[in-house]
């Protein structure tokens, strides 16, 4: 009889610190968790902030990125690439989420507008709407471009002021300086002509 050499196979090591930080996530330890956390959450909420423009709900969508991973960490292979790869792809679904759900709010708040409207306005407040509008286009065509710039971009494009950031690319500080100055100014005219 010939004896047959049996081998065990060795368990897996890793040297690579966030292998293993992977490793201990999908066994379910929550300290593996924390770690998790606290060394991808910065990606994940940068790259929220960057989608959503707003901090407070680019705060609650990496919370709910992190709470989605931990429930599914079951589905993670790490085969199938790294684990902060894969938190990226749960972030690109909740920020999509996230913003889906802002443009059902959008759209229900514009469907009671338009249900508000439709219900038979009095003639003369329809008619004191339309001076209105009337006034504050011409005070916003008064105010200096940045100042008319900011709020237009803030009241007619709906946008943060993160946002309005972004997009004059001009420092948050100076554009929150702009329409603080330009809402004041627009205040003050508008008051003036009210008396």
């Amino acid at each position: 009889m010939t004896a047959v050499a049996i081998t065990e196979t060795p368990p897996v090591t890793t040297t690579d610190p966030d292998s293993a930080l992977a490793l201990r996530f999908v066994a379910g330890d929550e300290g593996g968790l924390e770690a998790v956390y606290r060394r991808w959450a910065p990606l994940v909420l940068s790259l929220a902030r960057q989608s959503l423009g707003d901090g407070a709900e680019a705060e609650d969508v990496t919370q709910t990125v992190f709470l989605a991973a931990w429930h599914g960490r079951h589905g993670y292979r790490p085969g199938r690439g790294p684990l902060p790869a894969w938190l990226v792809g749960i972030a690109r679904r909740k920020i999509a989420d996230a913003l889906s759900a802002r443009t059902r709010r959008t759209d229900v708040a514009a469907a009671a507008a338009a249900r508000e409207s439709t219900r038979s306005p009095d003639a003369s407040n329809a008619h004191d709407a339309v001076l209105n509008r009337v006034d504050v286009t011409r005070e916003l065509r008064r105010l200096p471009e940045a100042q008319r710039r900011v709020l237009c971009l803030a009241f007619y494009g709906d946008l943060t002021q993160t946002q309005i950031a972004h997009v004059t690319g001009w420092p948050l500080g100076t554009v929150k300086s702009h329409a603080r100055r330009g809402l004041l100014r627009l205040g003050r005219c508008l008051d003036g002509e009210a008396a």
